[in-house]
């Protein structure tokens, strides 16, 4: 008897091992894919003698990639993508045209192509912090002049050379044998260096769709730069760049219709096709924050948002194989797939009492984001109230044959637990 205690214990700790490598690897898979992987297809498709079997591509590939951001991003209002497809589609016509043929010493075309490799990614980093205000609004135009006005300036930077531009993109700063065998100018490829760490970092901040999307393009661009002489692998590389973004953007419209924005769970609507999709044999518990409206109208929606924060990361760590999902408003939902009501309910049982003694503790006005190197008590800005959940439970069975139907049972089962005093599990 004294040594189930410790087992328990050490397969709770296998258990948040697991978990925490499965989400090490889910972060790393979602980094590299699907941006990753298809810049990875555009890298092979460039190399010889594939380049030469798809030699019809670049023909074409640019102009549906083009076509198709502007029109997602005017169908989804989404301005980021119609400024970045645009942009790509500039900087491939302008290197084709001035610096395919001869990008020498002193040329036009070396003047063009140091000077599009230093905007172009400081053009992604500027893009990438921009809010979405809408294609036709004014703020929007504004934002979009700037790609005439630098169109501007290297026109005036290869017209007037005596300006000393020219020379400026082309410096070397260092004489470093690494940066000498890269072809890319010292002072573009610190702006390169500088837009990987920017839109990384976002990336790690916010772990959304678009800013890695913004990210792939980057490093697109960068072996577009790289590839030597300018045609079909650049343009390749270009057009695979905006078709990252183009995904990344139709990926976030999808999210957006199937996943929760404040808690990240899964929504209402991914919940109805997974139900759908159990089979036979599967249970579901509601889950419903006992007074919630009571502290929301008491300590303010803000609190109130983290207090759903807290519920989802708590279902969505809970035992037993159950899948957590958003309803609505303080209502969740867990699907237990293969499991009966009575296979569930030590699971349940389990989840209740976490949250119950876990407790939730308020965030006070002064409270810093960041911890003091000598952190004094607070008691107002530390104090801790109870938040607890009631839960009902149901199961396929032949009463409760149908998605709905097993939905609308937990639900009574769990008004049964708010009137029997709430805090508690009842099938």
């Amino acid at each position: 008897m004294e040594e189930t205690p410790k087992k328990v214990e050490f397969d709770e700790g296998k258990v948040l091992f697991f978990r925490a490598t499965s989400s090490v690897l889910r972060a790393v898979f979602s980094f590299f894919m699907p941006g990753g992987l298809i810049i990875l297809v555009a890298f092979l498709l460039t190399r010889a003698p594939i380049v030469e079997a798809v030699s019809w591509l670049p023909r074409f590939y640019p102009w549906i990639v083009l076509c198709a951001g502007l029109f997602l991003g005017w169908r989804l209002n989404r301005s980021q993508l119609v400024f970045v497809v645009l942009v790509l589609a500039v900087v491939d016509r302008s290197l084709l045209v001035f610096a395919g043929v001869n990008v020498g010493p002193g040329t036009t075309g070396e003047a063009v192509y140091n000077a599009v490799a230093f905007l172009f990614p400081l053009n992604l980093v500027v893009f990438s912090f921009m809010k979405e205000r809408g294609i036709l609004s004014l703020d929007s135009l504004m934002r979009l002049s700037l790609i005439p006005m630098q169109i501007f300036g290297v026109a005036l930077i290869c017209q007037y050379p005596k300006l000393g531009f020219a020379l400026y993109l082309k410096h070397s700063f260092f004489d470093w044998a690494v940066l000498s065998k890269i072809s890319i100018a010292q002072p573009a490829l610190f702006a390169f260096a500088f837009a990987t760490f920017i839109l990384f970092i976002r990336y790690v901040q916010d772990r959304g769709i678009i800013e890695c999307g913004f990210f792939w393009v980057l490093v697109s661009g960068f072996f577009a730069m790289t590839s030597g002489k300018f045609g079909s692998a650049s343009t390749i590389f270009f057009s695979t760049g905006g078709l990252v973004l183009v995904i990344a953007v139709i990926e976030t419209s999808y999210g957006r219709a199937y996943r929760d924005e404040l808690t990240g769970l899964p929504a209402r609507r991914a919940l109805s096709e997974t139900l759908y999709k159990m089979g036979s044999r599967f249970a579901v518990a509601m889950v419903d924050i006992d007074h919630f409206k009571k502290f929301n109208d008491r300590f303010g929606h803000n609190v109130g948002d983290q207090v759903l924060r807290m519920i989802a990361s708590k279902l969505e760590n809970a035992s037993g194989g159950g899948r957590a999902f958003r309803y609505g408003g303080e209502e969740f939902a867990l699907v237990f797939p293969g499991k009966s009501v009575d296979e569930t309910l030590p699971h349940l049982e389990i989840l209740r009492k976490r949250i119950a003694e876990s407790g939730f503790f308020l965030r006070g006005s002064d409270r810093r984001y960041q911890k003091p190197k000598n952190p004094t008590k607070n008691k107002k800005s530390r104090d801790k109230t109870t938040v607890t959940i009631s839960i009902g439970v149901a199961e396929c069975d032949e009463q409760n044959s149908t998605p709905h139907q097993v939905i609308k049972a937990a639900d009574k089962a769990l008004y049964r637990a708010k009137r029997k005093g709430r805090n508690r599990v009842c099938r």
